[in-house]
């Protein structure tokens, strides 16, 4: 039975207090449980700067997973910083702009100067699967796109990240970039010639993330990702092909990713997002599973 953890971003304090919430104790080999193990959903780093605690966040999940009190699946966050500091043919995968490094601000002030400890920690992160398919229920951090994951297990050898796959998964117009994007990040679609929208930044964005989970939807509002967009008349639109599709006879999925806020709920009946935005004086949450098709409201647990 799992205890499935949402987004940390370097909240240490706050995994540590929803741990002992959950009954687990800590020991010679990381904090454990008598007869449950813990899934993080991946996103361990960046934001938190003002904490300082991703050192000792590292130094509680690694431990857990390496010594099999936990599993973990990569976030985008972990991919970007692997992508950030490995360098192909002088240039680094992820370009080191101002807005890569301010995102990744919080984990650089811990470790950049530490190049034992930061090799150590990216050693890991290639470590993560980009998903899981377990006895009973599915993980993955942002969508579970059949299509992404056929293509991953069929041409790169299953759910690991390699150097080469990375390299590929950051080149645009590769189809590697494509699955894992949409894996880690989300479906992402354009919206009507003219249409857009201010996102949480302030950014004018002209292309939505989707709404997978919702299998009966039938109007591009339905599915329109951030949550209470407004796209006026565009709202009516019929659904673009393509998009992926999580019936409601699937087994249970759990994701991040989506800076949710308010009371945990599930999204569907089978499909469960457990980020709402510790990093934004939200909540670190977690799903107590059992073994259950039908996900409860009365199953999410935060430390308070």
């Amino acid at each position: 039975m799992y205890d499935l953890i949402g987004d940390i971003h370097g909240h240490a304090g706050a995994l540590v207090e929803l741990l002992e919430h959950l009954g687990y104790q800590h020991s010679d080999s990381g904090y454990c449980h008598p007869s449950r193990k813990v899934i993080f959903l991946g996103d361990f780093i960046d934001r938190g700067e003002h904490l300082a605690e991703h050192k000792k966040l590292l130094s509680i999940v690694m431990p857990m997973v390496r010594n099999g009190h936990a599993l973990a699946v990569m976030g985008n966050h972990e991919f970007n910083a692997l992508a950030y500091h490995t360098e192909v043919n002088g240039l680094f995968l992820r370009a080191h702009t101002e807005k890569n490094r301010k995102q990744h601000k919080a984990f650089l002030n811990e470790f950049d100067e530490d190049s034992e400890a930061k090799n150590e920690v990216l050693d890991f992160f290639y470590e993560l699967p980009i998903w899981l398919e377990l006895d009973g229920l599915r993980v993955v951090h942002a969508c579970w796109d059949y299509g992404a994951v056929e293509f991953l297990a069929k041409h790169r050898e299953g759910s690991r990240m390699t150097p080469d796959l990375l390299a590929r998964a950051s080149t645009e117009g590769t189809p590697e970039f494509k699955a894992v994007e949409t894996l880690l990040k989300g479906h992402e679609i354009p919206l009507p010639e003219g249409v857009s929208f201010a996102d949480k930044d302030g950014n004018v964005r002209e292309w939505i993330r989707v709404q997978w989970w919702q299998s009966e939807a039938t109007a591009l509002g339905d599915i329109a990702l951030p949550f209470g967009i407004e796209l006026g008349d565009a709202a009516n639109s019929p659904l673009p092909q393509g998009i992926p599709r999580y019936d409601a006879s699937d087994k249970p999925c759990f994701i991040g990713h989506y800076w949710l806020s308010g009371d945990p709920e599930p999204l569907a009946e089978n499909v469960a997002c457990l980020d709402y935005s510790i990093a934004k004086n939200g909540k670190l949450v977690a799903y107590r599973w059992s073994g259950e098709e039908v996900l409860e409201k009365d199953n999410f647990v935060f430390a308070s």
